[in-house]
């Protein structure tokens, strides 16, 4: 099987551009690499030299074991850009050292996150989502997409820009807020919260009509702009699994369902900017190459995925179980190529606590490698696949990074000692990839 400079699928069926892009063949999505090879992107989330500062210290286990063993920062460079090859990976995934990319024989595709979001409302206090309302917020990530998108604008290594990484869309495991109430608890006055009451006050004419469904202690529009916060009438768990039975029992509850309803429209618009802006943003900074959605945390609501599919080239969504195929299905309904960010297996047997982090835990290595093979072998039959990556390269300390994970998430030790179990089975899935998304032609039914 002869491949391109890139990794990809040398067979003529797609034309060379200098540029990753998208593309169907047969009803299957496919990444077409600069020299026009079939590429699905298979990579590893931060290949790093300093990856984790033990939480609350300076010091870099990792690093300081590489630097001992082989000396500079380079030397290390090259050697990991040389063990990722050899094992069919070919791109560097989040939060890595981009040199890594161009530092071995075959050159590695690169996927930057610019976190255009998450750099704004890191700047607004009282906010856990960027105020896509606010009159600052565009001319703040266009000039983030420059600064951090036009020097790549050039480059052919570049798969595609990330926006963001696991925003808060919806009820998840961080919470029950949905995008209306967290909007509608901004500060008084802040452009989101006056558009979201706005859109409610559209929507119901008469305060009184809105307080039937809400229950507020308000007793007109001025005064629930006022409020100091406005608490959710109800609750709704994180979409996925049964979601969509559950929701239809509880909203046998008039009010309920009109609740729903109300925070879905809402969440419909929020995402519909979000999405619109921060890809004009980055394609006005770099016209060149693909925006690859804001790998999403989880499923969020159905009009947020629409959204989604209307201004992305590419979905991108993080995905840590035992199997992406349930994922992977809701959000085909967006008609667009989708791209695993992140999925990890952990486990038990190396010594380290795995006592926080996301992601299944398993018991050995052996296992930890079976998990691998079974989780990509169920996303490659899928058409609208193309790529996964893993998390991470390195372990994380034993004594916890800055935020306490203390996860076996790495194809290495801390040590930088090779897992040979998963490698393996890395290696193996790798490099039968293509052929076994190519087979999922062969498993759709005839139009």
């Amino acid at each position: 099987m002869r491949r391109t400079r890139w990794g990809g699928i040398a067979d003529g069926r797609f034309e060379a551009s200098g540029f990753f892009r998208v593309e169907q063949d047969e009803g299957i999505f496919w990444f077409v690499d600069p020299h026009g090879g079939r590429f699905l992107s298979k990579g590893v989330n931060n290949v790093r030299f300093d990856p984790d500062n033990i939480r609350g210290t300076d010091r870099v286990p990792y690093g300081e074991a590489c630097l001992q063993k082989y000396g500079s920062r380079n030397e290390w460079r090259r050697t990991v850009a040389e063990r990722l090859t050899g094992w069919d990976f070919n791109t560097l995934g989040c939060w890595s050292d981009e040199i890594v990319a161009g530092a071995g024989e075959t050159p590695l595709a690169t996927a930057p996150t610019v976190d255009l979001g998450a750099s704004f409302w890191l700047h607004r206090h009282g906010q856990r989502f960027p105020d896509v309302f606010d009159a600052e917020f565009e001319a703040h990530i266009r000039q983030r997409a420059r600064e951090l998108c036009t020097p790549r604008r050039n480059a052919p290594e570049l798969l595609g820009t990330f926006i963001d990484n696991e925003l808060y869309w919806s009820p998840d495991w961080r919470g029950h807020d949905e995008l209306l109430t967290t909007f509608l608890n901004f500060p008084p006055g802040r452009a989101g919260r006056v558009t979201a009451i706005t859109a409610l006050q559209q929507h119901y004419g008469e305060f009184a009509q809105f307080n039937v469904i809400w229950h507020t202690p308000a007793r007109s529009w001025e005064a629930l702009h006022a409020l100091d916060g406005i608490a959710a009438p109800f609750v709704r768990t994180a979409p996925g699994g049964d979601y969509a039975l559950l929701e239809a029992e509880a909203n046998r509850n008039p009010r309920r369902a009109a609740f729903a309803a109300d925070c879905d429209a809402f969440a419909a618009v929020v995402a519909d900017r979000y999405f619109e802006l921060c890809t004009a943003a980055i394609k006005a900074a770099d016209p060149n190459h693909l925006v690859l959605g804001a790998r999403l945390g989880a499923l969020p609501h159905d009009g947020v995925v629409a959204a989604a599919g209307r201004h992305l080239d590419v979905i991108s969504f993080n995905c840590y179980s035992f199997d992406p195929s349930v994922l992977l299905d809701a959000y085909a309904a967006a008609g667009k190529p989708c791209l695993i960010t992140e999925f990890s297996f952990r486990g038990d047997d190396v010594g380290l606590p795995n006592s926080s982090g996301g992601g299944p835990r398993v018991a050995t290595q052996i296992e930890r490698a079976g998990a691998f093979e079974r989780y990509v072998a169920a996303a490659l039959i899928k058409p609208n696949l193309v790529g996964y990556h893993w998390f991470e390269h390195a372990d994380q300390p034993a004594e916890g990074r800055f935020d306490g994970e203390d996860c076996n998430y790495g194809t290495v030790t801390i040590k930088d000692e090779v897992y040979p179990e998963l490698t393996a089975s890395m290696s193996r899935l790798n490099a039968a990839a293509e052929g076994l998304h190519h087979k999922a032609a062969a498993a759709r039914p005839a139009a």
